[in-house]
C-alpha cells in the first residue's frame, strides 16, 4: 500500500515550515542577511540542520522567502496609506511618513531589506518588488493627476523616479555608519527631518502644492 501524507502530517509540516521562516525573519532582523546561517538558525528553530533542507534547498532560497514576506508585509503598508481617505497629495505624505518611520524603528531589517549585498536570487526579488513599489506609485500618480493634486505627464517613469527616491534617500540614515553615530550619541539626521526633506522632494516632483511652512 502507497504511503499517504495524512492532512495532520501536512498542517504540522507547514507550521514548522512557518516556525523557521519566523526564525530566519528575526535573524535578518538582528543582523542583516549576512547574519543568517544555517547551524545557527536550525538551533534556534529547535531542530537538526538537516532537517532545515526539507523545507528549503539552501540559504538562497530561505533569504529570498524571508526577503518576499519582509517586503509584502512593507507593500500593504503603504498600499493602505496610499489608498485610505483624503486626497493624493494627503495620501502621499502619509505614506512616505509611515514608511520612513516603520524603516526606522526596523533600521537593521529595512536596510538589508533596500540595500545589503545579498545572494542573486535576493537581488532578484528586490527588483521584482520594485517594481511593486511602482505600481503603488503609479496608481497614486495618476488619482493625484485626476483630483488636481500633482501634475504629471509621464507617469510611469516618475513613479520609478518615486521608488529610487524613496530607497536611495533612507539608505544613509539606516546605514551601519548612521546607526553607529546614533549610538554613540554623536550628531545625525533624524526622523523627522529625514521624512521633512523626502516628502517635500517629492511633492516638488510631482507638482504638488507645498504644505505651509516648507523650509526652501
Amino acid at each position: 500500500m502507497a504511503y499517504r501524507t495524512t492532512q495532520a502530517r501536512l498542517e504540522r509540516d507547514q507550521a514548522l515550515r512557518e516556525h523557521i521562516l519566523e526564525c530566519a525573519l528575526q535573524q535578518v532582523a538582528e543582523g542583516g542577511f549576512a547574519a543568517l546561517a544555517m547551524g545557527t538558525l536550525a538551533a534556534s528553530a529547535g531542530i537538526a540542520t538537516g532537517s532545515l533542507y526539507r523545507y528549503f534547498p539552501g540559504k538562497a532560497a530561505l533569504a529570498s522567502e524571508v526577503f518576499t514576506r519582509a517586503t509584502r508585509v512593507e507593500i500593504d503598508n503603504l498600499k493602505t496609506a496610499f489608498f485610505s481617505q483624503g486626497d493624493a497629495d494627503q495620501r502621499l505624505r502619509r505614506g512616505i511618513a509611515q514608511f520612513a518611520a516603520r524603516a526606522w524603528h526596523s533600521r537593521q531589517l529595512a536596510y538589508a531589506l533596500i540595500a545589503e549585498p545579498v545572494e542573486a536570487e535576493v537581488d532578484a526579488q528586490r527588483l521584482r518588488y520594485r517594481e511593486a513599489y511602482a505600481e503603488l506609485f503609479t496608481r497614486l500618480i495618476r488619482q493625484g493627476n485626476e483630483d488636481g493634486s500633482f501634475r504629471v505627464s509621464n507617469i510611469p517613469v516618475t513613479a520609478a523616479c518615486m521608488v529610487g527616491t524613496v530607497a536611495e534617500s533612507l539608505i544613509g540614515p539606516l546605514s551601519p555608519q548612521a546607526r553607529a553615530l546614533r549610538a554613540s550619541g554623536l550628531p545625525s539626521e533624524s526622523l523627522e527631518s529625514v521624512t521633512r526633506a523626502l516628502t517635500l522632494f517629492c511633492l516638488r516632483a510631482l507638482g504638488a502644492k507645498e504644505p505651509e511652512n516648507a523650509p526652501c
